[in-house]
């Protein structure tokens, strides 16, 4: 395996863990401090993702040109002034420009853009077992990050820890810029007349997957993923309480979805390291119905939430590897970054929306009862659509 995999993998640990897990434990000493609300506080998570959704394209049309490195090193460098800025921050406008700011580094920064890097250095059909070693390290980003983040606040306070967690960026946009090397690319283009042709190649691609019907099946679905991902991550806590569970076991239950995470992406690479990645997704996507049924009951057990909680982390954990290769497998072998971007935008869209429409669909019911209804339905969607798609790419 390129030395380059683990190196990325790290650099998702890194930045998944200061600029995405952190951010909750950051708002609610804010929220302490400067007196703001919750609603206002998570506007600025809400302004991020719109601004991650929109540079999804330009990002992976950028690396597929062979700009990576510079986009990876620079945004991450970027990251420290960002929280720099942050950390003296006093205004409710300032700290949105700033979410609208960290958000454009997500989208230089995260998985996807390091997927296409990595698959651009050894080439999409080989890039699985670089893909999930990646993903690996990324997987720990919230067991690693989350204590740290809690014990520098303890130790200093929000503002300083800004200040440590944009150090950590800095260094990896360093790192970044050392290691990304487009030269040594399988797809590098040595002429220009070479770099010209790529260009024109991969945007006939974009042009024809934009008029093919399995592009938008994939899309949706996709989406559709990522809204019931959001919205289930987002209310887990409260829905959990309202069954009955108290403190202590509902962080117990939540705390098992991440090493669960990376169980299932380490036993994809121990006994399934060859099988087609649309046989793999349509196996996954079909158990989360299972587990969102489960917890539709009232007052479900400890133990009976652990187990589902294990089972929703596994087959997360998987589904993130899926994602990274629906576009190679299931669309083109090029183009990756430009195509997972147009995706990514999708995603990101419905993962900023499906949150506050399950805070709607909560008022309506007055509990989580019809939330959790719909978020089944969207599990059984996706598992048709994923299924349905898997099934037009079966001759691929």
């Amino acid at each position: 395996m390129p030395k380059l995999a683990p190196l990325l993998g790290i650099g998702q640990l890194c930045s998944w863990g200061t600029l995405y897990y952190s951010f909750p434990l950051i708002v609610l000493q804010m929220q302490a401090s400067l007196g703001w609300s919750k609603s206002e506080l998570y506007a600025g998570a809400t302004i991020g993702l719109v601004m991650t959704a929109l540079l999804s394209y330009p990002v992976g049309a950028g690396i597929d040109r062979g700009y990576g490195r510079w986009v990876m090193g620079g945004a991450s460098m970027a990251a420290m002034l960002v929280m720099g800025w942050w950390s003296v921050t006093e205004t409710l406008l300032a700290f949105y420009v700033i979410c609208a700011l960290a958000g454009a580094i997500q989208a230089a920064v995260l998985y996807e853009p390091a997927f296409a890097v990595f698959a651009r250095h050894v080439g999409p059909p080989q890039a699985r077992s670089g893909i999930t070693h990646i993903t690996l390290w990324g997987g720990f980003a919230s067991t690693v990050f989350i204590p740290i983040t809690d014990w520098l606040i303890g130790a200093l306070d929000w503002r300083a820890t800004l200040l440590c967690l944009g150090a950590i960026n800095f260094i990896y946009g360093l790192i970044y810029l050392w290691v990304i090397k487009p030269q040594q690319d399988v797809d590098h283009a040595h002429t220009h007349a070479q770099r010209q042709a790529d260009v024109v190649r991969d945007r006939q691609i974009v042009r024809q997957n934009l008029n093919n019907s399995l592009f938008w099946l994939i899309l949706g679905t996709l989406a559709v993923y990522a809204g019931m991902f959001s919205a289930f991550t987002f209310h887990m806590y409260p829905l959990l309480q309202e069954n009955g569970l108290s403190d202590r076991d509902v962080v117990m239950a939540i705390a098992i979805i991440g090493p669960a995470q990376v169980l299932g992406r380490y036993l994809v690479t121990l006994y399934a390291p060859s099988i087609p990645m649309r046989l793999l997704g349509a196996f996954t996507v079909a158990v989360f119905p299972g587990v969102f049924a489960l917890l539709i009951p009232t007052n479900p057990s400890f133990w009976l939430v652990a187990v589902v909680f294990g089972a929703y982390g596994m087959a997360n954990g998987i589904f993130t590897i899926v994602r990274s290769f629906v576009v190679p497998e299931m669309l083109s072998p090029h183009a990756y970054g430009a195509l997972n971007g147009l995706i990514t935008i999708a995603a990101t869209i419905a993962r900023a929306i499906a949150p506050l429409a399950a805070a709607w669909l909560w008022t309506i019911g007055d509990s989580y009862s019809l939330v959790m209804w719909a978020i089944l339905g969207s599990s059984l969607l996706l598992a048709a659509g994923f299924g349905c798609a898997a099934w037009r790419t079966r001759h691929a």
